[in-house]
């Protein structure tokens, strides 16, 4: 909650709601004919291991201006994160200054307990949404990831193979409270859970928001291809400053990161790039201000060898926030109707869309937008009421 994202998205929506700004790049703004929870009725609250209030919080992201912030700075400065569950095995990033202990079960006990306290206070629906630090790559090939009996036994054994983002997923699940995973690190992606979720009619959506470099590659590679250009290579490198990217330093959590990345060319185009390279680097001074820089050589009549060249200078959470409040009012949406398991259809806010069976994911971003649209404008159940919009960060 306290992450550069996090703190992002709850100043917009104060911002919003106060009236003093416009919902300008938030995707679905314009359709004001669907039913979605209006922006002014979402709440946000959340977990964090630094003990910062959200003002405070904000003002070392350095994302907001000086004059959005103060603002809305009382409101801000009066709220405070809950202590986040936290496993240093998984999450090697950032440490921070809080950490909470019990068994999985205890731990799960304490977040349904935070859900439904918040639930009662805005009087409203609860969705999470996952903004956490990326935790190290998780191997699955153990049955308790696979059968949801299996992970309710492995729950009972205080298992340490289960990390922070499962225990917050299966806490939502069996809550009945819809999850997004916003992050690459393993949670209701897991055979277990996605069984779980179905079973429940919960709905769930991930994993690893589609911002920056990777939206832009699901956009050119189809019109690449829809002319017939063939891509010989595509090099892309990542700076950035932010607790992300330092989190992103550590093999373990890269390996997470550079995964979610790897199948979105070959989805695209039809075929695979052999030299299709990705890196990321921690810079610190950049901070927030990422810089994803993409070489892509390709292939015209002829044989003909031509070069295109994309240097994306961007905001990191000011790509992220207006996505993560989106798919909160989207799973809101999903919940309203009923619908439980995977949303495939929200596919087009993520690098590695979840599917409800064994079939891979669409990437295309023309694709996954007009399957959304589509999604939408099915009939709703329900009218509108005040929905809340969590952000953990279990480090």
């Amino acid at each position: 909650m306290g992450g550069a994202v996090g703190t992002t998205a709850a100043a917009g929506i104060e911002l919003i709601r106060r009236g003093l700004q416009q919902p300008t790049g938030l995707p679905l703004a314009e359709f004001s004919d669907l039913d979605l929870v209006p922006y002014q009725n979402i709440r946000i609250h959340g977990w964090d291991l630094f003990d910062h209030n959200l003002y405070e919080a904000a003002q070392t992201h350095r994302v907001l201006s000086r004059e959005e912030l103060e603002a809305v700075a009382n409101d801000l400065g009066s709220r405070r994160p809950w202590t986040a569950v936290s496993n240093r095995n998984y999450c090697r990033g950032v440490v921070g200054e809080r950490d909470s202990t019990g068994t999985h079960r205890e731990l799960i006990a304490g977040i349904q307990q935070q859900l439904s306290a918040f639930a009662s206070d805005i009087d409203g629906r609860v969705v999470v949404i996952n903004l956490a630090s990326t935790e190290h790559a998780v191997e699955i090939t153990d049955e308790i990831y696979h059968r949801a009996d299996a992970f309710e036994r492995a729950l009972d054994d205080n298992h340490p193979g289960i990390s922070p983002a499962m225990l917050y997923a299966y806490a939502c699940i069996t809550q009945g409270v819809a999850y997004g995973n916003f992050t690459p690190s393993r949670s209701a992606e897991i055979p277990a859970l996605r069984e779980l979720a179905r079973d429940r009619t919960v709905p769930i959506a991930g994993k690893d928001g589609k911002t920056g470099q990777t939206f832009l590659k699901t956009v050119i590679a189809p019109a690449l291809r829809a002319r017939a250009l063939h891509v010989d290579g595509w090099f892309s490198t990542n700076i950035l400053g932010n607790r992300d990217g330092e989190a992103l330093r550590h093999p373990e959590s890269l390996e997470n990161k550079i995964g979610t990345k790897g199948d979105v060319l070959t989805n695209c185009l039809g075929y695979p790039v052999e030299d299709h390279l990705v890196k990321i680097n921690y810079y610190r001074p950049r901070g927030d201000d990422k810089e994803a820089w993409d070489n892509i050589d390709i292939s015209g009549f002829l044989g003909h060898r031509m070069q295109i060249k994309v240097d994306f200078l961007c905001k990191d959470s000011i790509l992220a926030a207006p996505l993560a409040i989106e798919i909160a009012r989207c799973l809101d949406l999903a919940n309203r109707r009923g619908q439980g398991g995977v949303v495939e259809s929200l596919g087009v806010f993520f690098k590695a869309p979840m599917t409800a069976g064994d079939h891979p994911p669409v990437h295309s971003f023309p694709e996954q937008q007009m399957e959304l649209l589509r999604w939408l404008r099915a009939t709703s159940a329900e009218p509108e009421a005040v929905a809340g919009s969590f952000v953990p960060r279990p480090e």
